[in-house]
């Protein structure tokens, strides 16, 4: 299956500055239960964020979908992505190295 990176920011950088409002914070927990389903189905290969909460702060994702349709449709079901809370872009990829033990889960 090809290879996409996911790239999002919010639409509002004050909410990793000032802390959620009720509603983001509910959109933020449902694109995180959104990320949790589609490791368990297999498309999700790892997914983080900047540790920075100015305008530059960003999450990536990577994944593997069947085409493009497939990751469109992916990024428009993305709760984040669809509620307006994130701007989201993708492209095809190619890791070109990959070690798994490497990583640390914090």
């Amino acid at each position: 299956m090809p290879t996409y990176i996911y790239r999002i920011q919010p639409l509002r950088p004050a909410m990793l500055a000032e802390g959620p409002t009720a509603e983001e914070a509910r959109i933020t927990a449902a694109h995180f239960d959104y990320l949790k389903r589609l490791m368990a189905d297999g498309l999700l290969v790892l997914a983080g964020r900047t540790l920075n909460s100015d305008y530059s702060a960003f999450g990536v994702a990577i994944f593997e979908a069947r085409d493009d349709d497939h990751m469109r449709q992916i990024t428009e079901a993305d709760p984040g992505v669809s509620k307006k809370l994130f701007r989201a872009e993708w492209f095809p990829f190619r890791i070109a190295l990959h070690e798994p033990g490497n990583a640390v889960e914090e």
